[in-house]
């Protein structure tokens, strides 16, 4: 059994714990919140014993293994590694870190500990992911990656009638990229490793975050073009290009219907059945590494970890989106 605290009592906690329940081995037994009144509460939805508010008191606890972080993009790091530095095995939500130097830390601080360390991608380890990395060669020589991911966010309504909710706070290293960007980089780096050439444009909003951008990424041999927004839709499907035939994607961040068009105009369905609660995957890669004493996840990898913060890094460089966490 491998026993999970939590620091962060929202709403992707919920989900999470709601899909980790399901994995074999999995139980809630400690909550961190800055409240005891909201630690309370939360634990008592879950019927948990343990509830801290003091973090210095929470790392320290033996009453669970392993963490799942969901505080605030700009905690991410900090609390982290007080976990690691204090035994724990860390899945923390995505963006792991503000930028590449936090991630480095990271990564020395699980090597340090010998804990496991994963950025909570879930999208990578969805089986129609699975689906599409086993069957890229039918395409052939791929020539490029399309991502479009644009979520309207509820919370840019309050923005524009003048309140101005975290999403849209540097202060906190959030913005389209960090949130949403992010399900279309991952990916890209995943399958196809490290571009050459980064190049990118956004619309800044005035609070100092971005509210959509567009990054074209550089290879060898092909480009990959994403766009993301949290200020406009998009019902645009993804695609993967080949000299062979195309790979259709429904969703890029949790794909469900996955088709490769070939070019004599067949059509081959590659879809694979899968879990509603799609976090359920993450949980299970976390657990099962936890188990198999293995440090690092082959999918959501140290080094794709730290390649997806360098391009996300280099985008708000070009940009002009700049955290406090950066100084």
């Amino acid at each position: 059994m491998v026993r999970f605290g939590v620091i962060g009592t929202n709403w992707i906690t919920e989900s999470f714990l709601s899909a980790a329940g399901k994995v074999e081995d999995f139980e809630l037994t400690a909550v961190y919140s800055r409240t005891s009144d909201k630690a309370e509460e939360f634990a008592n939805k879950y019927d948990v014993q343990h509830t801290y508010t003091d973090l210095d008191e929470f790392v320290k606890s033996n009453e669970y293994d392993a963490v799942y972080l969901a505080s605030p993009n700009s905690l991410h790091a900090s609390q982290a590694i007080l976990c690691m530095k204090n035994g724990k095995h860390v899945i923390c939500e995505k963006p792991i870190a503000s930028n590449t130097k936090e991630v480095k830390e990271l990564v020395k601080v699980a090597e340090e500990n010998s804990v496991v360390l994963m950025e909570a991608i879930k999208s990578t380890l969805l089986p129609n992911f699975l689906a599409i990395q086993e069957n890229l060669h039918k395409i052939g020589k791929v020539r490029r990656y399309f991502a479009s991911y644009c979520q309207y966010s509820s919370r840019y309504d309050k923005y524009k009638q003048g309140t101005v909710l975290n999403a849209f706070k540097p202060e906190f290293s959030n913005g389209s990229l960090m949130d949403i960007g992010i399900y279309c980089v991952y990916p890209a780096v995943t399958l196809f490793g490290e571009p050459k050439k980064i190049q990118a444009s956004s619309y800044m909003l005035e609070s100092g975050v971005d509210g959509e951008g567009s990054i074209l990424l550089t290879y060898e041999e092909m480009d990959a073009v994403i766009m993301y927004s949290k200020i406009t839709n998009s019902f645009v499907p993804s695609e993967i290009q080949g000299e062979d035939g195309s790979i259709i994607i429904d969703k890029i961040h949790t794909p469900e219907s996955v088709k490769i068009h070939y070019k004599d105009g067949t059509v081959e369905d590659i879809s694979r059945d899968q879990d509603s609660e799609s976090m359920y995957y993450e949980a299970q890669e976390f657990i099962e590494l936890i188990k198999a004493k293995k440090l690092q996840s082959k999918q959501n990898s140290h080094q794709n970890t730290l390649i997806t913060a360098t391009i996300l890094e280099t985008t708000r460089k070009q940009i002009g989106l700049h955290y406090p966490a950066d100084k």
